[in-house]
């Protein structure tokens, strides 16, 4: 991963993602790649479980020991290499790699430019990739190479907080580095950019994670994946230790899309919003204090024929407060292609609550 500015658009944070060498999406959050330009990758690096604990997982897990649960996971955690740098990858199927979209593929106006992929394996060796999806709205991409690999086990629900938790991937190189910390909070935002929306409802932890993070497993004591390593911020912020991954329960249904049809489908709501300001509060003469104004609506779009208009001012969708862009976009994340759903907007000072019928896009390349 690698250091981002996270300078949005729509929004504007002083953040780092923690991926690839490239440019993540999300300038100024932290992402876990490393630059091609920078450090070298080292091999034969050996694993390191920060603290050198070798506590017993719960009884679920058996008799395992922590050292035990990195020697089962670390093989299957691997180093995706292209020519602007390196992040990581988790095997998802036997010849299927799951990572983040900017460790594979550069935004280049609307449409991803895909990297050519080297994957380097636990044992040495390496094997050619090709990148057959990705999803800018998720930072999420899928890559097939022609070797049986070892899939990982992947949670379908959300860890707790205070769950021990550990990193893997391949930070500034180093091959099969592991950190360990615990979740910290759930249902975090990363601000937009000018050329991505913002990352919504990721799991924050404080186990290290560093510039070829982005990609890796975050996995739990079990060894079961519960989110894919994306970002982190930087310590020049004065942050310690504020790390991010997507949650397994969103990774593993993008990575399904992106596996069957090259992209992924998304709810819908055909509108270009920004955040609520008192300004414009002030200018539209409304009485929300927060939500997502709407700035542009899709003719014909399924906003549009519900009678949303440029000017209203969302503040729940769906039962959800709506106090931004991305409480707004995680609540849309919740429904589905042809649900009915609640908006409640702020109109001029005036309330009023619309049915829309959601449609779905789909985004990737």
């Amino acid at each position: 991963m690698r250091p981002v500015v996270a300078v949005g658009a729509l929004l504007t944070l002083g953040l780092v993602s923690g991926c690839s060498g490239g440019s993540s999406p999300h300038q100024g959050v932290g992402s876990a790649s490393s630059s091609a330009a920078g450090t070298s990758s080292p091999t034969n690096s050996s694993s390191t479980a920060a603290g050198g604990s070798s506590l017993t997982p719960p009884d679920v897990c058996g008799n395992k020991t922590v050292p035990d649960v990195v020697s089962n996971v670390e093989p299957s955690v691997v180093t995706v290499q292209t020519d602007k740098g390196l992040g990581s990858g988790v095997v998802y199927r036997p010849h299927i790699i799951l990572t983040d979209q900017h460790v594979v593929a550069r935004q280049e106006g609307s449409a991803p430019t895909v990297s050519k992929v080297l994957v380097s394996l636990a044992d040495g060796s390496q094997v050619a990739g090709t990148v057959v999806g990705s999803d800018l709205l998720t930072d999420l991409a899928v890559v097939r190479v022609k070797r049986t690999l070892s899939p990982l086990s992947f949670g379908n629900e959300l860890p707790r907080p205070g769950q021990a938790v550990m990193a893997v991937g391949s930070p500034l190189g180093f091959r099969s580095s592991v950190t360990k910390g615990i979740v910290s909070a759930l249902g975090r935002d990363l601000p937009s950019s000018s050329s991505a929306p913002p990352l919504v409802d990721l799991i924050q932890t404080d186990a290290p994670i560093s510039p070829g993070n982005s990609g890796g497993a975050l996995v739990d004591l079990c060894g079961n994946v519960v989110g894919i390593n994306e970002a982190y911020i930087s310590p020049k912020s004065g942050a310690v230790a504020l790390g991010f991954a997507t949650p397994s329960v969103v990774a593993t249904r993008v990575a399904d899309q992106l596996i069957a049809h090259g992209s992924a489908k998304h709810p819908y709501l055909g509108i270009e919003v920004r955040n609520l300001t008192p300004q414009i509060a002030q200018s539209l003469g409304v009485k929300a204090t927060s939500g997502a104004v709407v700035v542009g609506v899709v003719s014909g779009g399924p906003a549009d024929t519900a009678g949303l208009q440029r000017g209203d001012v969302i503040t729940s969708l769906d039962g959800h407060a709506v106090h931004g862009y991305a409480d707004l976009l995680g609540a849309l994340r919740q429904t589905h292609e042809g649900a009915t759903v609640k908006v409640q907007v702020d109109r001029g000072g005036s309330k009023h609550t619309l049915s829309v019928t959601i449609g779905a896009r789909r985004s990737g390349g």
